[in-house]
Order: structure tokens, then C-alpha cells, then sequence
């Protein structure tokens, strides 16, 4: 008749070899996960890229179901270039108000502004975004360097160096702020 000792060594081995194997498990499933986040954070920046390509104005052709409209077949369709109010950003100009911006583009225009009145130097989009409150993952700070990059074409905004964003000489002043 085996000890009693050697029943309870059998059966805490037991348990040992199962732990083992449920971390190796665990560990498995848990670098699978880390490859399929990354993939999917891939295919969102790719999809943002794309919708910053295909819809100029700033909105999502991802998100637009687009459905034929049977009715109206016979009237002539809007000219493509046709936008929305404050859906594009125009060029910047002495006494343009911040106003004809939407307020995603006058959030970036504050918070920089704010930066330069309290003499703080620029900001990368990952410090932008950490300031608005949103979480600092691939797809919103691409969101963010795409309206930064736009707002750089149309000179709102100035890039010294790669990736660091501040206003551009002479929208402080006149922009309008808020």
C-alpha cells in the first residue's frame, strides 16, 4: 500500500505538469494575440490611408454604404468636387478665421496655439494625441499626422523637423483662435 506522503507527491506532480502545460498554453495564445493585434492595427492605418486618399474632405468612404438611387436616375448627379461646409481645408490666408475649419482642425490649431502663447516648442501626433485624452495606438495618432499633414499643404501649420508640428508664421495672430 503506497504512503500517504506518496499519494499526495503523485498528485501535486500532477497539478505541476498541468500548470506547465496551461503557461505554455497561455503563452501561446497570448504571442497569437500579439500578432493578430498588430495585424489588425495594420489593416485600420491602411483603410484611414485609403479613406484619406479617396475622400479628401475628411470623411470615411469606409463607413458609407453607397446605394443607388433609382428615383433621380434621369437628373444630372453634383459635380464630384462638391463638399460639405468646413469639410475641406482651405488655404490659409491673412484674416481667415479658424471658423471655416471643422473642429477637429481648430482643436489641433488651439492646442498648438496654446503651445506657442506659453512657449513650449512643437508636438508629434503621439503627443497630440496623449493631450486630447485619446489612446496612443497607430490608428488615431495616422488619423491625427493625416489632418496635421493637410493642415501643413494649406499652411495652417509649419513642420521643422519630420513629424513635429506648430503653427505657421502668422496664423497665431490672425487665426481667430476659437
Amino acid at each position: 500500500m503506497p504512503s500517504v506522503v506518496g499519494l499526495l507527491e503523485q498528485h501535486e506532480l500532477a497539478a505541476r505538469r498541468r500548470v506547465d502545460g496551461l503557461r505554455e498554453e497561455a503563452d501561446r495564445i497570448q504571442a497569437e494575440l500579439a500578432v493578430a493585434e498588430l495585424e489588425w492595427q495594420e489593416w485600420v492605418i491602411a483603410r484611414r490611408r485609403v479613406d484619406a486618399v479617396l475622400a479628401p474632405d475628411s470623411g470615411s468612404t469606409a463607413d458609407t454604404e453607397i446605394t443607388p438611387d433609382v428615383r433621380g436616375a434621369d437628373a444630372p448627379s453634383p459635380p464630384r468636387d462638391a463638399v460639405k461646409p468646413k469639410s475641406q481645408v482651405p488655404m490659409w490666408r491673412e484674416g481667415l478665421a479658424w471658423s471655416v475649419l471643422s473642429v477637429d482642425y481648430q482643436r489641433i490649431l488651439q492646442m498648438l496655439s496654446d503651445r506657442l502663447r506659453l512657449h513650449q516648442g512643437p508636438l508629434t501626433c503621439q503627443e497630440m494625441a496623449a493631450v486630447f485624452g485619446m489612446d496612443v495606438v497607430p490608428a488615431r495618432v495616422e488619423a491625427l499626422r493625416s489632418k496635421a499633414k493637410r493642415l501643413v499643404a494649406r499652411g495652417w501649420l509649419a513642420e521643422g523637423q519630420p513629424g513635429r508640428f506648430t503653427l505657421a508664421q502668422g496664423v497665431a495672430g490672425s487665426g481667430g483662435g476659437s
